[in-house]
């Protein structure tokens, strides 16, 4: 672990800020190529790409203030502010699905009001988003959040007291959670590039990242720690998250789509055949 990369006098820049920006980056880069060889006109998709890390950063925020609004209650202005109140530089607390949310929401009406292809953006940026979750889940593991339940097995970490798992945990070994879902984002990553090298209908890709990744966060949040103020209840005798609750419907939404999406190809395909037929 090496949550603190460097320190400016009595600015500290962390680990986790450092990777979420080369997710962003590395992101945006690779749905730029991938939109410029769907033939997305460049300059908006670099406009969306923009409002992409906006909203992803706010609503990331949004979400993660929420249920611990009393972390922030003495000092509102941590809410917004890169320079927290604390010295060090970054926001400290995103939840990713709220980003998610709110990055999805933005880019269709952006879409939507500029009449671009919905569902071919998104097929260009939905590798660029399992590849985020990688690489941001590394610096989860770095930063010491995000972990995971106590464990006896060998892939256990004892993670440092300074840290948030250590704090919660001290000298016990936890699943590393941010490692599983950083594994399984790359995993992702991989298998939507695999699926690409094959002509695809419009939003399959997007599809298949929005049944795929909420079935592999619902697995991994069994094994991780979670507050009371982000638990739903319970589902079989097993503690439910906020998190899960939103996979579970995330999924159901990749299904809807998917089937959507592949009978319109259908439709159109039908249609294309009968005029020149």
């Amino acid at each position: 672990m090496h949550p603190i990369l460097f320190e400016i006098g009595p600015f500290t820049v962390r680990t986790y800020g450092l990777l979420l920006a080369v997710s962003f980056i590395a992101g945006i880069l690779l749905a730029l190529r991938r939109s410029r060889a769907r033939g997305l006109n460049q300059n908006q998709m670099i406009n969306m790409s923009l409002l992409i890390m906006l909203a992803g950063i706010v609503g990331a925020r949004i979400m993660y203030v929420i249920p611990h609004w009393n972390e922030f209650s003495a000092n509102p202005l941590d809410i917004i502010s890169p320079f927290q109140s604390s010295g060090s530089i970054g926001l400290t607390g995103l939840t990713m699905y709220g980003g998610f949310i709110a990055a999805v929401l933005v880019s269709i009406l952006y879409l939507r009001v500029n009449r671009l292809s919905i569902w071919k953006a998104c097929d260009a940026f939905a590798p660029s988003i399992a590849l985020g979750i990688g690489i941001s889940r590394v610096g989860c593991f770095m930063n010491g959040c995000c972990f995971g339940l106590p464990t006896e097995s060998a892939l256990g970490v004892v993670f440092p007291a300074f840290s948030a798992a250590g704090s919660f945990y001290p000298d016990v070994a936890l699943h590393p959670a941010q490692l599983y879902n950083a594994v399984l984002g790359f995993g992702l990553f991989g298998l939507l590039m695999w699926l690409d090298r094959k002509p695809r209908y419009d939003g399959f890709l997007f599809a298949v990242l929005l049944i795929a990744e909420p079935v592999t966060r619902f697995f991994v949040d069994l094994f991780r720690y979670y507050e009371s103020s982000m638990t739903l209840g319970s589902l079989g005798g097993i503690a439910l998250s906020v998190n899960q609750g939103i996979s579970l419907v995330l999924i159901g939404l990749g299904l809807l789509l998917l089937g959507w999406t592949r009978n319109r190809a259908r439709q159109r395909s039908s249609r294309s055949r009968s005029r020149h037929g």
